[in-house]
Order: C-alpha cells, then structure tokens, then sequence
C-alpha cells in the first residue's frame, strides 16, 4: 500500500528557462515507513518534485499535468489553507541550508514553538517543554542552552538538527529531506544520519532523501531513483541501482564518486618551501549572551606549523569547528592571527599591513565554499573578475582581455563576463570564483571547501580543472575540506585538525589507510558507503 503515489507529474518552467519542463512525466511511489533517495545532478528536477508535494513550488513554477495523491487525497487541488494545514502535520521538510531556512531573529525555542502555534495546537507553556523534549530527542548536547540560542550561535550540525525537530515536531507521517548532510562533516553526518534511521523506525515514518552523495544512499535507502533533466531516467531497490546500474547517466555518476583508494603514495621529487607557518594562534572571545554571563573564549586555532611546497596541494580536514577555515582566513589575512609566523616569498605576513601586506597578497589568493554568497549578485562578472587587477593599476582593456581568457581557461565561454552571478549553474559560479582566484597570478591559492555543494559529476569536473590548474601554472595548494575522499583525489599531503590544533600530518595514502590517531580513525570510520566501496571495488 502507497502512503504516496505521483502519476506523470510535470511542472513547467517559466518562459525563457534552459528547458520547458522541471519535471517531466515523473511517477513513484512511497510505501509508509520506507526510505526512498532521489538523486541527479543539479537541475535534474528532484527538489522541484518534492516541492511540489509541499506546495512550496517557486513563483513563476507549476504543475501542469499528473496527479499527487497522499494516503487517498489528491494534493495538487488543495487550496493554499489546505495545505498548510497538511505541512508540518502530515508532510514536513528539512532544508538545504538551515542557516537560510531559520529566521536569524528568534531564538530557537521560539520557532519550534511557532510550529504548534500556526496549527493551534498546545498551550503556550506546552509548547516550550515540548520544544525542548523534541531537541533532546534530536540529540543536541545541552537543550536548555540551545531553547534560548539564536541560530547564529549554534554549528551547522546543530542547526540541521533544529530543523529536524521542527520538522518532527507534529509526527508528520513524511520527512521530506532536501540535501540535510551535503555541508556536514562526516562525524555529524553519520550522527544526522543515524537519527533520522532511528525515528523513521520509532515512528514508522517514511522519508524521502534528496541527495548526491552516493555513499549516503548506500547506507540509508531502501528504493533509489536517478533523475536527469527533469526526468526519471533509472529506479530500483539500492543496491540493483548502487550495483549494477542500467543506465548510463546513473554509471556516470558512480564513476565520478571520488575514492579513499585512489591516491598512491609515489615518492616525491624534493621541493622548495613557498609557505611556512610557524606557531599560528588565534583565540576569540564570545559574549554569554546574559547580562552578567562570562564571555566563551574559544581557542580556534593552536600553535599550528607547517610547510608548503612549490606545485604541491595539503588537505586540511577536520570536523566543523576543527580551526581548518580559520588557518586559511588567518593565512589570506581575512582575520588577523594573534600570533605566529606566516612567511611567504621571505617575508612575514602574519603581522603586515597597509601597501607592503597588499602587495604581498595577491600571491595568496582564495576560491571561497559558497559562489552563491562569494560572488556579488549585482555585478557582471566582467566586473567581478577584473576590478581587483584594475584596483593594483592593470589597463582595464588589459583587465579585460585577461579575465575572457582565464573564463576559457576554466571552461567557461567569454559571453558570461556580461552576465550576472544568478544567471549560471552552481558549478558555473565556482569556477568563476576560480578564475577571479587566478586574475592575480597568485603562487598560491587556499580552496576553502570548493567542491562540498556540488553534485558528483560537477564535483569531479572541477577536481579535474584545480589539478589541470595546478600542473599547468605551477600552483601550490592548500584545500580545506571535510571531504576525505576528495582529498585522496587531490592532495599530496593531509593535515589532521581538532579543536584548534594539528593532531595528524603525513602522505595521503599513509594518513587515509594507516593512521596515528583515534581521532583520524573516527573520522575515516564515520564516511558514508563504505561497505558500497568495498562492493564496487571487488565487482571491478
């Protein structure tokens, strides 16, 4: 029997879109306490169709044929009223980017208590407790400190897991969860994941995984189905599609999933240092948030030392909260350290300033996590890519030329230096960030979590491109991630952080397969699919 049945779904895109339809004759089915993974690319149509189950399609987007039916109603001719009475009671949704979906204005408490509020349910002080009750259950370390915190002060795995709560709050009889894990890092993604396993056997609750991490499909999906523009191009149980795809779209993707295997220690030819860090600290100090509350002081980063190498890429891993983000903004002097060394062509720049840091920074250029916030939504990217150069004195027609050949370098056409930022694809917009990175002819760039909200196959792409880079204009590299099989694909050497400190440095492949510390262990035991890996790998 169907908790939820979709028929020959189509959903139009406005007038002038890359394609007519969002979704385009899509058809499933999803059975009460099961769990069925979408995945595609991006753009391939899977969150527009679980949006429309929501009735939270985006203006401008509709549906124009099938039939949605939820436990025998039809829902696509629900009036508006109608169907917020059956979101968050019947069908809830965990977002994307809890940072954007929470209101950065109320606390916690406050906006799980606003889910009981909008559907008349419980008195006011009911709402609180129960509030509470749900983020005990959703696992975060101090509830009664959590109720009271803004979103802001919370990390991005304590976030998802408030949104998790939100969603659960009423015992819908469908979590619908649209990429919840894709910025974790793997310790709280594992958590994440086993949480949401574990409700959906409490609770008898069915979900539906959007997601593009396979290995996460691996480990949770009972039904997979691969969607292509717009369209459902495979469908199986987990491992008839996991392991013997039909498809060739759906043998792409697997082929583009990086791996722990791939990265062989070939012995390394000696090089000469372009960066070296020597005893970097930098402590911040956090307010209580009470009237007469000690400040948190919070040891970000800890006497970290190391070298890097001309033509040679480190990986710094760690979970959120690690310090890795914070070496690399201390290092491009986005934030200033409070101590140490950061000497770059013979010089320190940790403590620099004015013209003589400027100049020394365009050799230590950054290609930041997010293209959607790094990039200025109001300029063409003529102008994002060339008002640093014209800033240091180049000839804007100089300016210019440059940035239309670093576009082809990247694998962009010159037409999109007059288009805006909104205007191209997520993979588009990186490696735009890309080119603006090389506009300096830096020596050196720090990729801060390039690649973590990007699809499979346009992950790998830009992999390739940042390897093919580096070989080809002699670059060093410094890439941050949480991503420990993107880091067997691209870097030389790893560094291990936690809580502010280097616990773990060495090789890729000695780091990834024989590690020094507990804590590398956990993280390396805390990536999804594995047991799929090992599958893949002995069917050849």
């Amino acid at each position: 029997m169907s908790l939820l049945s979709i028929r020959d779904l189509c959903i139009a895109l406005p007038e002038g879109a890359d394609r007519k339809y969002a979704a385009k004759d899509v058809s499933f089915d999803l059975a009460p306490g099961e769990i069925l993974c979408i995945v595609g690319e991006s753009g391939s149509g899977k969150s527009m169709s679980a949006n429309a189950v929501m009735g939270l399609l985006p203006q401008g987007v509709k549906p124009v044929g099938g039939a949605i039916t939820f436990d025998g109603q039809e829902v696509l001719g629900l009036s508006e009223r109608q169907m917020q009475d059956l979101r968050g009671r019947r069908i809830s949704m965990i977002f994307q980017e809890p940072l954007s979906a929470l209101n950065p204005l109320m606390r916690v408490g406050a906006q799980i208590a606003e889910v009981f509020e909008a559907h008349g349910e419980l008195a006011p002080q009911e709402r609180r407790n129960r509030a509470l009750k749900l983020l005990e259950e959703v696992g975060l370390p101090d509830p009664e400190s959590a109720i009271r915190a803004y979103p802001f002060q919370l990390s991005g795995g304590q976030r998802q897991r408030v949104m998790i709560a939100m969603a659960l709050a009423l015992e819908p009889d469908i979590l619908i969860a649209d990429e919840p894990t894709t910025a974790l890092d793997v310790t709280t993604q594992a958590q994440i994941l086993k949480l949401i396993e574990n409700l959906r056997q409490s609770r008898g609750m069915a979900v539906i995984f959007i997601t593009h991490d396979f290995g996460v499909v691996a480990d949770i999906a009972d039904r997979v189905i691969v969607m292509q523009t717009g369209e459902i191009v495979e469908s199986g149980t987990a491992d008839e599609v996991l392991l013997r795809p039909q498809h060739p779209y759906t043998r792409a993707l697997i082929d583009a999933i990086p791996r722990l295997n791939q990265h062989d220690d070939a012995e390394q030819p000696a090089r000469t240092p372009v960066l070296s860090v020597v005893g970097l600290n930098k402590t911040f100090v956090v307010g209580s948030g009470k009237l007469f509350g000690k400040p948190r002081v919070v040891k970000a980063v800890q006497k970290v030392s190391f070298e890097l190498c001309a033509g040679e890429t480190i990986g710094i891993v760690g979970e959120s909260g690690s310090g890795k983000s914070t070496v690399g903004r201390c290092l491009t002097r986005l934030i200033n350290p409070d101590e140490g060394r950061v000497m770059l062509d013979g010089a320190d720049i940790a403590h620099m300033s004015g013209a003589e840091l400027r100049e020394k920074r365009r050799s230590l250029q950054m290609i930041f996590q997010d293209p959607y916030s790094s990039l200025n939504p109001r300029a063409r990217v003529s102008r994002i890519l060339t008002e640093g150069l014209i800033s240091y004195g180049t000839p804007r027609s100089e300016a210019l030329e440059k940035a239309r050949d670093l576009l082809g370098l990247v694998g962009l056409d010159p037409s999109a230096m007059n288009r805006f930022p909104h205007e191209f694809s997520g993979g588009q917009r990186q490696r735009i960030g890309i080119a603006r990175a090389l506009m300096l002819d830096p020596s050196i760039i720090i990729a801060d979590e390039a690649v973590s909200a990007l699809d499979v196959s346009i992950q790998a792409q830009v992999l390739d491109l940042l390897a093919d880079l580096k070989t080809r204009l002699n670059l060093s590299m410094l890439f941050i991630t949480h991503d420990l099989r993107v880091a067997a694909r691209i870097c030389d050497r790893i560094i291990v952080m936690q809580k502010g400190a280097i616990v773990e440095m060495g090789p890729t492949g000695k780091v990834l397969h024989d590690p020094d510390t507990d804590y590398t262990r956990s993280l390396l035991d805390a990536i999804p699919g594995q047991e799929y890996e090992r599958a893949l790998a002995e069917a050849g």
